[in-house]
């Protein structure tokens, strides 16, 4: 039996060779796997002595060989096959053990240059797995180091079965797929996103014990390219297992927080921030952010922009919450969290430059939507007044961080704020009055002096007015519908101010 081994990921790579070493395969090998093996006293072969033909152009063409793919790609039933590879001296081989060049790794550095990209795309490991994969029936493909165990055990024992063979054949096939899809994505870069044909390459960061409900399987995948900053680059620090639900939570909690400059905290409960607060004083921030509801936030998810202090786990402590999200703890202050033994305890980084980069994608049966992400530059300094008064200095600073709030919250959305902090949310709803009602409701005796944002125009004057009533001052909104004068007229009416942005921020 002949193995063909070259891999870029080395873990396990010795102890396992040595194993198949035992059971008499002949084996060959390429650069850095090769002198890995001699170096751990293995005999290995290289891929010239199986060709004939040495290896040229700096490495680049070394098992594209006929005596390469024909001794992987011949049917053992076939007598045709068998006779061709007689007549040109041609062996089988067996088994195929090949990982790829780090592809994303490299491209992930910084300063990475187009030079060094394309000498880490691979060529000849893809066309071994492929055509490894393609005769799964009669070759071995490996391409994870996890395999390693029990294919050795399995080869001990008196072979891998058609159905193991199988699943190797589709590992090795969607190895593939993943790498080829992040090499498509880089040299995208920054032009059209929306090619005619488009994959998403995905890697499973952990299996989760069920999905939105508990007849739902699930798994939770992180995207080929995706950078640091994200729910899916976090480090947990503490806690049991995450959920389905608590991923999705601590997304919308952790963009929620990361959109602002100041210090800033979001309590999120499914997926809506319930309190939402920026302050210099980061303690402070939270305190203000549990207020906006104290009875939502609890068993919540509480992210912060800034490294958690003492005097901030302090007052988080005092609650139950699910999650707490942070680029950082002080280490007294992560280890009076820890004393919450329920609490999961996640570090993300804060991200540089976009908020998220490459598509965002929602399901729809039979199909994907894809969109780029709703983080457009906004200054609310170019908006437009549309009523008789003009907005004070602290209105429009109020205005502007509703205006950051809003986005985040569930269409319809209506948002009212006070003293940068989320006084009454209303969000989810089927008519834009009913959120203001909740929003109202939620403030009570808040809603007086505070500002409201809202996603979307109103579409009649109702919404706005019953907001007046409640004692909103000012209002941000995209402005577009047929009945605007009518709008503008009830704010004029309450001696209120009113700006339209151009912008809506629907988030369904």
């Amino acid at each position: 039996m002949k193995a063909i081994i070259s891999v870029s990921d080395k873990r396990g790579l010795v102890p396992f060779v040595q194993g198949l070493h035992g059971l008499g395969l002949e084996m060959y090998s390429t650069g850095g796997t090769k002198k890995s093996l001699q170096e751990a006293g293995l005999t290995v072969h290289g891929i010239s002595d199986l060709t004939g033909f040495p290896e040229i152009l700096d490495g680049r063409v070394k098992t594209l060989h006929p005596k390469v793919h024909g001794g992987l790609l011949a049917k053992r039933d076939n007598p045709a096959h068998a006779k061709e590879l007689k007549a040109n001296a041609i062996d089988h081989i067996d088994m195929v053990v090949v990982n790829l060049y780090p592809f994303v790794q490299t491209v992930s550095k910084p300063g990475v240059t187009l030079d060094d990209a394309l000498e880490n795309i691979d060529i000849g490991g893809p066309t071994l797995i492929r055509a490894a994969a393609k005769n799964f029936p009669a070759v071995l493909v490996v391409v994870d180091p996890e395999d390693y165990g029990w294919v050795q055990e399995k080869l001990k024992s008196g072979g891998v079965s058609q159905e193991e063979r199988r699943k190797l054949a589709q590992k090795a096939f969607q190895h593939v797929a993943l790498y080829d899809t992040a090499i498509a994505g880089y040299l995208r870069g920054d032009g059209d996103p929306f090619t005619q044909e488009l994959t998403i390459g995905l890697t499973r960061l952990q299996s989760l014990r069920y999905g939105e409900n508990p007849h739902q399987k699930a798994a939770f995948y992180r995207e080929a390219l995706s950078g640091d900053g994200t729910i899916a680059s976090a480090k947990q620090l503490h806690g049991k297992e995450l959920s389905y639900n608590n991923i999705l939570d601590a997304d919308a909690a952790w963009n929620a927080a990361r959109d602002f400059t100041e210090p800033t905290v979001a309590v999120i409960k499914h997926t809506n921030p319930c309190g939402l607060a920026s302050h210099n004083d980061l303690a402070e921030a939270y305190r203000r952010a549990y207020a906006g509801d104290t009875v939502s936030a609890f068993g919540g998810i509480v992210a912060l922009n800034r490294e958690v202090d003492m005097a901030t786990a302090e007052e988080i402590r005092k609650i139950f919450y699910e999650i707490v999200i942070a680029p950082g703890y002080k280490p007294d202050a992560l280890a009076l969290l820890q004393k919450k033994k329920d609490l999961r305890i996640l570090q993300v980084p804060l991200p540089q430059g976009k908020i998220a980069a490459g598509l965002d994608f929602r399901r729809v049966t039979g199909g994907m939507l894809a969109q780029g992400y709703d983080d457009i530059a906004e200054d609310a300094k170019t908006w437009k007044v549309v009523t008789k008064r003009q907005p004070t200095s602290q209105e429009l600073e109020q205005l502007a961080f509703a205006w950051k709030v809003v986005k985040h919250v569930k269409s319809n959305a209506i948002v009212l704020v006070k003293d940068k902090s989320l006084a009454g949310m209303g969000a989810g709803q089927p008519n834009r009055v009913v959120s203001v009602h909740l929003a109202l409701r939620a403030a009570g005796e808040k809603a007086k002096g505070s500002v409201l944002a809202s996603d979307a125009f109103f579409p009649f004057p109702d919404g706005p007015a019953m907001a007046l009533e409640g004692g909103i001052t000012a209002i941000a909104q995209p402005g577009g519908s047929i009945r605007d004068e009518e709008v503008i007229q009830a704010a004029d009416k309450a001696g209120a101010t009113m700006l339209f942005t151009g912008v809506r921020h629907f988030r369904h």
